[in-house]
């Protein structure tokens, strides 16, 4: 067994008390974890930080190592010092390194703490929010183990499917490393408009008389209302583009008019004739189309 020094390895004195230890741990554990660390041989320093950790932080354990392992440089072989070969060595080392205290074999190293986990969480917002942009407080999900209220800024044009990463948010695992709070967004259905990817659909009832004589309308958007000239002779279901006006982003979406034209009921007199004078003066057949099938 080769001697680590376990100080050295936290960057900490021999003096260190247990705040100062367990802020050195924190700040390691997030360097080196194996997750987000770019660091060469991350995965291994991680390990030896937690090992380390995960002895110091014990009273009993850390007056064993200090009593047992002071008299020796980091890299050679382990080997009792003078004048304590009757020293039960190996109840040292059990107890060190039992599985009880979070490692598994002595000789592999290999740390068997839980490391903290993230957690996946669901955002429900409204359209509106996905477009404007908020500011919301949510409640910690009970996956976290953690209580309270977090508060969440939704970025202006996020979309269905998109995550908001809240760093440290997360797991809390057994050595104190925190893991991240992962929402997904997604954004509700809405009473008028449509969302496909980032464009925004609305469909726009229109008159008969509109349709054919064209008309200037009043148009809602997210951004507020504009008078949307409308072409003489349009039909239902013809699409009008509004540049720029769905979900803003580097590349925003447009919104779509989706022409619908509505026809009036012949519930009086008055209009029952004015159909009837339409019939007769308009030689019109909506299905001449169909004549050749």
């Amino acid at each position: 067994m080769e001697y680590k020094d376990y100080y050295q390895i936290l960057g900490i004195s021999k003096t260190a008390d247990a705040d100062t230890l367990k802020k050195a741990y924190k700040k390691l554990a997030r360097k080196y974890h194996p997750d987000v660390s770019k660091e060469t041989n991350a995965e291994e320093k991680f390990k030896d930080v937690g090992e380390a950790y995960d002895v110091l932080k014990d009273p009993e354990k850390r007056a064993q190592y200090d009593r047992f392992g002071s008299n020796y440089q980091h890299g050679q072989s382990f080997n009792p010092p003078p004048g304590a070969e009757g020293a039960d060595f190996g109840s040292f080392f059990d107890n060190m390194f039992a599985s009880g205290g979070g490692f598994g074999g002595f000789g592999g190293g290999q740390p068997q703490f839980p490391a903290a986990k993230d957690i996946q969480a669901r955002l429900k917002i409204s359209l509106e929010d996905a477009f404007n942009g908020t500011t919301k407080s949510i409640r910690r999900p009970k996956a976290t183990g953690k209580t309270g209220e977090l508060t969440v800024k939704i970025p202006a044009g996020i979309s269905s499917g998109k995550k908001i990463r809240l760093a440290g948010q997360g797991e809390t695992g057994r050595g104190g490393d925190t893991a991240d709070l992962y929402l997904e967004i997604t954004i509700l259905p809405h009473s008028h408009y449509r969302l496909e990817g980032k464009d925004i659909y609305l469909d726009l009832p229109l008159s008969p008389w509109e349709a054919a004589l064209g008309e200037k309308v009043t148009v809602p958007t997210l951004a507020g209302k504009i008078n949307l000239a409308i072409p003489a002779g349009a039909q239902s279901g013809k699409k009008m583009r509004l540049k720029g006006r769905g979900l803003p982003g580097k590349t925003p979406g447009d919104q779509f008019v989706v022409l619908q034209i509505i026809t009036p009921p012949a519930d009086t007199d008055d209009a029952k004739a004015l159909y009837e004078k339409m019939a007769e003066t308009m030689d019109f057949d909506p299905r001449s189309g169909l004549n050749s099938l």
